[in-house]
C-alpha cells in the first residue's frame, strides 16, 4: 500500500465513522419528536423505519462539515501522536502535500453533500410531505388558519383546506403595479387546478383608478400557472426548507413567502454549503503538526475551535444574506473564503 492510499484510506474511514455517530445522534433525536405522533397514526414500526429513511439525506447534509472536522482531527491526531508525521517530513514530504493526499477524502463528502443538496433531499422530502398530509387525522371540523404568500407581483391571502392542494377557499388576490402601488383586489370563493393552471370560481375585482374604484365580477376566470399543488402543501405543512429548484422558480415568479434576497442567498448558498467540507479539513491540517510532548493537545484544540468558529461564522453571514443586510454572494461565500485563507496561512507558518 502507498503513502497516498494509506492517508486517503485513514481519513476516510475516520470521516465516515464521524458520520454514522453524528447522524446516528441526530437520527435519534428527530425520532424522539416524532415517534409519539407517528404511533397515534397507526403507522407502527414500518411508519418510524419510513420516516427515518426519509430524513437520512437532510441529516447527513447537516452532518457532513462536522463530520469531515471530527474525522479530520482524529486522522491528522493519529498521525501525529504517532510521529507518523516527523518520519514523513525527514524523508521530504511537506505539510502540503500530506494535506493534498488527504484532501480527496473530504471532496468525495462535498460531492456527495451536493449531490443531496440538488437531487435527492428535494426528492425525499417532498415524499415525506405527501406521505405525512395523507396520514393525518381528516376533521371537517378543524380550523384551518389562511396562509398569505407570493406569486409575481400578487399577493395572495387563502385557506388551503384540501389535503391534496388542488384548491383554495376565501381567495383574496392583491395585484401592484411595478412600483409596488395597489391596482386590483380580486376576491374569489375558492381557486381550482385544472388543467395545469389554476381558475378563480365567481371571482369580483375592484380596481383602483387615479380617483375612482372600478367593480366587477364574473363566473370563473384563468389565474396562474406559477403555482402548483405542491406549493399549496408545503404552505399548509409550514415547511422552512428551501430546495434551490424552489428558490429559481420564486425568482422567476413563483410562489414565495420571503424577500427575494433570501432566494437568492439559498441558491448561492446551495453551491457553497460543501464547499464547507473542504474548508474544515483545511481547517484541521495544521494538527498534523501537533507535537504531544509539547503541548500538541492546545493546537488540536484550536483546529476544533476553528472549525466551530467557522459554522458560526457561516450561519451568521448567511442570516445576513436572508434578511438583505449583505449581498448573498457575499453572505453565501465570504466564511468559506476567509477560514480557507486563515488554514492556508497558519500551514504556511508551521510549515516554515
Amino acid at each position: 500500500m502507498t503513502l497516498s492510499s494509506y492517508l486517503l484510506k485513514l481519513m476516510a474511514t475516520r470521516i465516515l465513522t464521524a458520520l454514522l455517530v453524528l447522524v446516528g445522534i441526530l437520527q435519534i433525536l428527530d425520532l424522539l419528536d416524532v415517534t409519539t405522533d407517528i404511533l397515534e397514526r397507526d403507522l407502527g414500526a414500518a411508519g418510524v423505519g419510513y420516516y427515518a429513511l426519509l430524513r437520512l439525506p437532510r441529516l447527513i447534509e447537516q452532518a457532513a462539515p462536522l463530520a469531515v472536522l471530527a474525522g479530520g482531527l482524529f486522522a491528522f491526531g493519529k498521525l501525529a501522536g504517532e510521529s507518523a508525521v516527523t518520519a514523513m517530513r525527514s524523508t521530504g514530504i511537506s505539510a502540503y502535500r500530506l494535506t493534498l493526499m488527504a484532501l480527496p477524502a473530504a471532496v468525495l463528502i462535498a460531492l456527495a453533500q451536493l449531490a443531496i443538496v440538488i437531487v435527492i433531499a428535494p426528492r425525499t422530502d417532498a415524499r415525506l410531505g405527501e406521505w405525512w398530509q395523507a396520514s393525518t387525522p381528516k376533521d371537517p371540523a378543524m380550523i384551518v388558519d389562511p396562509v398569505t404568500f407570493r406569486v409575481g407581483d400578487e399577493i395572495v391571502v387563502a385557506v388551503p383546506r384540501d389535503p391534496d392542494g388542488r384548491s383554495l377557499e376565501k381567495v383574496t388576490i392583491y395585484r401592484r403595479d411595478q412600483a409596488g402601488r395597489l391596482t386590483q383586489r380580486t376576491t374569489a370563493q375558492a381557486a381550482v387546478f385544472e388543467n395545469e393552471r389554476w381558475r378563480l370560481i365567481e371571482p369580483r375585482f375592484e380596481s383602483l383608478g387615479g380617483d375612482s374604484i372600478a367593480e366587477g365580477a364574473a363566473r370563473s376566470q384563468d389565474w396562474t400557472a406559477k403555482l402548483t399543488p405542491t406549493d399549496i402543501r408545503t404552505l399548509a405543512m409550514g415547511e422552512t426548507s428551501v430546495t434551490p429548484a424552489e428558490a429559481s422558480r420564486a425568482l422567476a415568479g413563483g410562489l414565495s413567502v420571503r424577500p427575494r434576497t433570501f432566494y437568492d442567498t439559498q441558491l448561492q448558498r446551495a453551491w457553497a454549503a460543501p464547499v464547507a467540507c473542504i474548508v474544515m479539513l483545511l481547517l484541521t491540517a495544521p494538527a498534523a503538526m501537533a507535537n504531544f510532548r509539547g503541548g500538541g493537545a492546545t493546537l488540536i484544540v484550536q483546529c476544533l475551535a476553528a472549525g466551530l468558529l467557522f459554522l458560526v461564522f457561516d450561519g451568521a453571514f448567511t442570516a445576513l444574506g436572508e434578511n438583505g443586510a449583505a449581498p448573498p454572494i457575499l453572505a453565501a461565500w465570504a466564511a468559506p473564503a476567509m477560514f480557507a485563507a486563515m488554514a492556508v496561512t497558519v500551514l504556511l507558518y508551521l510549515e516554515g
